[in-house]
């Protein structure tokens, strides 16, 4: 697992698996738990780059970021 440190979220921390390009996990540390919940399931067996274009730049009520989008700054560094 890669854990990755959140920056402006409820949540604090993200912990993702990928194998061959496909995310396997996703973990979410604090934030709304639900909607985090529900975010993890979704993307499980999606194509990391499919994962960040549909995620990146989503804003989260007054932030320019989002748990959404704090994963899809995760996976484009991993994917760096």
């Amino acid at each position: 697992m890669i854990t990755y440190i959140t920056s402006g979220v409820c949540a604090t921390e993200i912990q993702f698996a990928i194998e061959s390009g496909i995310i396997k996990e996703v973990r979410f540390s604090g934030g709304c738990q639900g909607n985090l919940t529900a975010i993890s399931k979704l993307v499980q067996g999606m194509p990391v780059k499919e994962v960040i274009q549909k995620l990146r730049g989503i804003p989260c009520e007054d932030n320019q970021t989002s748990c959404a989008d704090q994963l899809a700054r995760a996976l484009e560094q991993f994917a760096e």
